[in-house]
């Protein structure tokens, strides 16, 4: 059986706070249904602990899923889980571009929670699996509940359903690596924060957001994105919109 792992974008993103290494926001999740990877158990066929087969652009270590993995072993399940992966691989047919600021990674974690949890009968309530997802990303939660519009805050920990008529997208995504630790570093460094304009934006449907601001408002990561990947200049377009810290732009069909 293959699970989708759905991409997502972010309507609006604003950064409304510093928390020790971490930044605060306040941003609408929207999964896009057209574009996911698809994920599924298999038999195992070498004898790694994990037996991931996928087109990563990382090593097994920085693996998010092999990150959820690792979580789920750590708050109790080890026994379980390894047993498992004995005799059992994870295959991930790869859509969703890396770096690109759709949350692939994160969906991908997701989807693997809830599969191990079906698969073993664990149990594990979604709020359960969105604390240990949250341990290894900060969008996994969202992708957890699965809601097709929500408002995220926190570090990511708060995901609040947005009820709106379900949106299609148009993805582009330019042959940019984004890196989103360099782009939250300068937005450190010369930062403007604008609570009260988050609050807003929360309240109103995505396509009324779309249509009133534009990217460069929507999106606080996008103005020093182009500041670190000068590239990215070139590739913004009338009635597209940036996506997270990069590098894909969207619209609504």
């Amino acid at each position: 059986m293959k699970y989708k792992a759905n991409a997502k974008v972010n309507i609006f993103l604003k950064i409304v706070g510093i928390r020790g290494e971490y930044h605060e926001i306040i941003s609408r999740f929207v999964l896009v249904y057209n574009l996911f990877d698809e994920l599924s158990f298999l038999p195992k066929k070498n004898d790694e602990e994990f037996e991931l087969h996928g087109d990563f652009g990382c090593e097994l270590e920085q693996n998010t899923i092999y990150k959820g993995y690792l979580a789920l072993c750590r708050v109790g399940y080890e026994k379980e889980v390894k047993k498992f992966f004995n005799s059992n691989a994870l295959h991930v047919n790869k859509k969703i571009p890396s770096f690109a600021g759709l949350g692939g990674g994160s969906s991908d974690v997701a989807t693997f929670l809830h599969m191990v949890n079906k698969k073993l009968n664990l149990k594990l309530t979604k709020q359960e699996l969105a604390k240990i997802g949250l341990s290894v990303g900060a969008d996994v939660p969202f992708f957890v509940y699965g809601y097709k519009s929500a408002n995220v805050s926190g570090i990511g920990e708060k995901v609040e359903e947005f009820e709106e008529e379900a949106l299609s997208f148009e993805i582009f995504t330019p042959d940019i690596k984004c890196d989103t630790g360099k782009i939250y570093q300068a937005f450190r460094q010369d930062y403007k924060i604008n609570v009260a304009l988050a609050n807003d934006m929360k309240k109103m449907k995505s396509r009324d957001l779309l249509s009133t601001y534009s990217d460069i408002e929507l999106n606080d990561l996008l103005g020093v994105a182009l500041e670190v990947e000068k590239s990215l200049e070139s590739q913004r377009k009338k009635e597209w919109f940036f996506s997270g810290s990069g590098s894909s732009f969207f619209k609504t069909k």
